[in-house]
């Protein structure tokens, strides 16, 4: 009888484990459905790239609110 083929994260006895990877790659995921969901709802999303806080719109426009203290 043909042993059950397991996912390739299985441990031998039949946890699975995360891997960093996986982790980063789902939480990556997770923003960005977080962030088009906030976009629909609101019409704009708050983003800090660097040191700049800026507000992006559906439109396309990009708002500068500020930068961020050190």
């Amino acid at each position: 009888m043909a042993r059950p083929r397991k996912h390739k994260y299985t441990t031998a006895d039949g946890f699975a484990y995360l891997t960093k990877r996986t982790l980063v790659s789902k939480a990556q995921c997770a923003g960005k459905h977080a962030e088009s969901n906030a976009m629909e709802e609101m019409g704009y999303v708050v983003v800090v790239g660097g040191t700049n806080i800026v507000r992006k719109y559906k439109t396309g426009e990009v708002e500068f609110v500020g930068q961020v203290a050190h």
